[in-house]
């Protein structure tokens, strides 16, 4: 099936010929830009993408999708979060208790929040059963014998920084203390190490210690559990399930979702990847600047070919299309390899995570890379807009060119 003529003609003229070398050049720069630009811009959004996904990932299997307080305290924790479970789009729920506490040991000290949990049900609603290094979780609830001491089960990082391993016993101070003679003195209790774990977040896994649900209610002097958590089959569907379990249960429910949680966070990350978007895709339009040099030089050098055409009864919008699908190849070529280059180069920077990072800053040991497909899409059909855009001018000129004036003076 033969082409049309715009386009054998287009083509024709893509293909460098000795005295036309410094247009094609021109034209290869041009090609070369618009794949550099499109593989950093696919590279910067797998960037940011798959850091928003693995904190986001790692966020939500530290703590629940949900948080629920109810005005008066939580009497039976089981009676509600049986009833909480009932709500359509929750799978799991569980009691906690939360409070502050200075942990030390001949080591060293640290500040950490102290969580009081159930074991049986907390593994419904973390994912904190699964990131246990050593030891476990149920001996949290196992009876302490005589002379011994209760269970805390504390975070890899925290553990090297207080120099304790598993069997060890470290002091725990809380603030909410006992009246004495003296004052109000903090309350101190002696825990035993029974277990180590690793959530991949230095902020869990250096500053949380888990201890039973009763050996809770006494260090921070609290008669009823704090909360009771959630964890819902659609992590976006969270609002919607909060806002339903204030409408079925009434006021005295108080919700927090974990996107109202970490609003912050996921804000700056999103607009971080605008703006990281915006200045690399800057590359993409200094090359169709490229385009249009190198259109406006070939209308030069192609005007006598052009009045011939025309002349021949070649339109007005045949000459323009001609100029118009060497710009459009020129950005499909170029466009096509920065995807597979960006693609590629983010599939092996991810797959062996070649670029690491202080997790101590970042909260991820390396840095990971995901391309979604809307991403790419949207990167692919900005690119060859932008490219057709920069054909516009130079085509028009072309269509506009007088074939006689051009064959008098030639």
């Amino acid at each position: 099936m033969a082409l049309p003529f715009e386009v054998q003609i287009a083509l024709r003229y893509l293909r460098a010929r000795r005295k036309q070398a410094f247009i094609s050049v021109i034209s290869l720069v041009s090609t070369l830009g618009v794949t550099l630009g499109v593989t950093a811009l696919i590279l910067a959004l797998a960037l940011m993408t798959g850091l928003q996904q693995e904190l986001r990932s790692r966020i939500l299997g530290a703590t629940a999708h949900i948080f629920v307080w109810k005005q008066g305290g939580i009497a039976d924790y089981r009676a509600e979060a049986r009833t909480l479970r009932a709500v359509p789009g929750v799978t799991g729920a569980a009691p906690a208790i939360l409070g502050k506490a200075l942990v030390s040991s001949a080591g060293g000290e640290a500040f950490i929040t102290l969580k009081g949990i159930d074991p049986s049900l907390e593994t419904g609603v973390t994912d904190i059963a699964r990131a246990i290094k050593a030891g476990g979780l149920d001996a949290l609830a196992a009876p302490v014998p005589d002379g011994g001491q209760p269970g805390i089960v504390i975070g890899q990082d925290l553990a090297r920084t207080l120099g304790v391993t598993i069997g060890d016993e470290v002091t725990v101070l809380t603030p909410q203390g006992s009246l004495s003679p003296m004052g109000v003195l903090p309350r101190q209790r002696r825990l035993r190490v029974v277990g180590l774990f690793s959530l991949g977040l230095f902020e869990f896994d250096s500053a949380y210690g888990f201890v039973s649900l009763a050996l809770a209610q006494r260090l921070v002097n609290a008669e009823n559990v704090t909360l009771i958590q959630l964890r819902v089959a659609d992590i976006y569907a969270a609002p919607a399930v909060a806002a339903q379990i204030t409408t079925r249960f009434g006021s005295r429910y108080i919700t927090q979702t974990w996107a109202e949680l970490n609003r912050a966070l996921f804000s700056a990350l999103w607009l971080e990847k605008m703006a990281i978007s915006i200045t690399i895709g800057l590359i993409v339009m200094v090359a169709a600047l490229n385009i249009v040099a190198s259109l406006i030089l070939l209308v030069m050098e192609k005007s006598p070919d052009i009045a011939i055409l025309k002349t021949m009864g070649a339109s007005a919008r045949s000459i323009m299309l001609v100029f118009m699908l060497q710009g459009l190849i020129i950005g499909i070529v170029g466009t096509l390899a920065g995807s597979v280059a960006g693609y590629g180069l983010a599939y092996v920077a991810d797959h062996y995570q070649l670029i690491r990072v202080p997790i101590d800053v970042y909260q991820i040991a390396y840095v990971p890379f995901v391309v979604e497909a809307l991403d790419l899409a949207v990167v692919m059909a900005g690119a060859i807009a932008i490219c057709f855009v920069a054909t516009l001018y130079p085509s028009r000129q072309a269509a506009k060119l007088d074939p006689a004036e051009v064959l008098r003076y030639g």
